[in-house]
């Protein structure tokens, strides 16, 4: 029996191979996720949402920010079940690969105070995180669990997912800062630049769909509720 296979750009891709090249998306856009946000952190102009909330839990336990990433994750999918989510293996896996490879790079990365390195980093920090999003979204292996949140109260509740999402993320934000999270410039140049970002990187790393659809994916909205802002 011959495995199954598609054709792309002339190329000829095996199922398995497709497969291979998915999980190797899944976990390097993860892992570039979490070092992206690190950057982020340690430029101090300002975070994106979720990681607002994060810093300021972080400042209030005395945990580090990839230990209560980890925390609200596994807390965030909690929710899916009376939203009737179903998570998928990049759902699982984004709980805990962004928050290990967060502590990670934090832990290697030396510290900086000087405005003219914090602003190179604030930058790389964003363009990273848009190529790490379009990595793990396109290798379609679900949402992770703050998208699969939005997508979830958008099929609840009716309303738009850029509606749920703006709502999500202003109360993340808020409380985030009011624990001692960090919002900055760079909180809204993340906001304005990574959904073109992201969108880009999409088309990048595009994985052709297997004939039939996969079985060990679980689909959902995740590119809508990343991109529409």
């Amino acid at each position: 029996m011959r495995q199954a296979t598609t054709t792309t750009g002339g190329t000829l891709l095996s199922t398995t191979d497709r497969l291979g090249r998915r999980l190797i998306q899944l976990y390097a856009g993860l892992a570039l996720y979490g070092a992206s946000s690190a950057l982020l952190v340690e430029a101090g102009l300002g975070l994106e949402p979720w990681n607002v909330l994060h810093q300021g839990l972080a400042e209030l336990t005395g945990l580090t920010i990839g230990v209560v990433s980890i925390g609200v994750g596994a807390a965030v999918l909690l929710l899916w079940i009376p939203l009737r989510q179903r998570p998928g293996l990049g759902t699982v896996s984004n709980v805990f690969v962004v928050g290990i490879a967060m502590d990670g790079a934090l832990a290697a990365l030396p510290e900086v105070h000087t405005l003219p390195v914090r602003i190179p980093l604030l930058i790389a920090g964003i363009v990273l995180n848009g190529v790490a999003t379009g990595l793990y979204i396109a290798a379609r292996f679900g949402p992770g669990p703050r998208d699969g949140l939005m997508t979830g109260l958008h099929r609840r509740t009716g309303r738009s997912i850029r509606l749920m999402r703006t709502a999500v993320e202003v109360a993340v934000v808020v409380t985030g800062f009011l624990l001692g999270g960090t919002i900055g410039v760079g909180t809204l140049l993340y906001a304005l630049t990574i959904g073109p970002l992201a969108q880009f990187f999409l088309r990048v790393f595009a994985v052709p769909a297997a004939p039939g659809g996969s079985t060990v994916v679980a689909t959902g909205q995740p590119r809508r509720a990343i991109l529409r802002r």
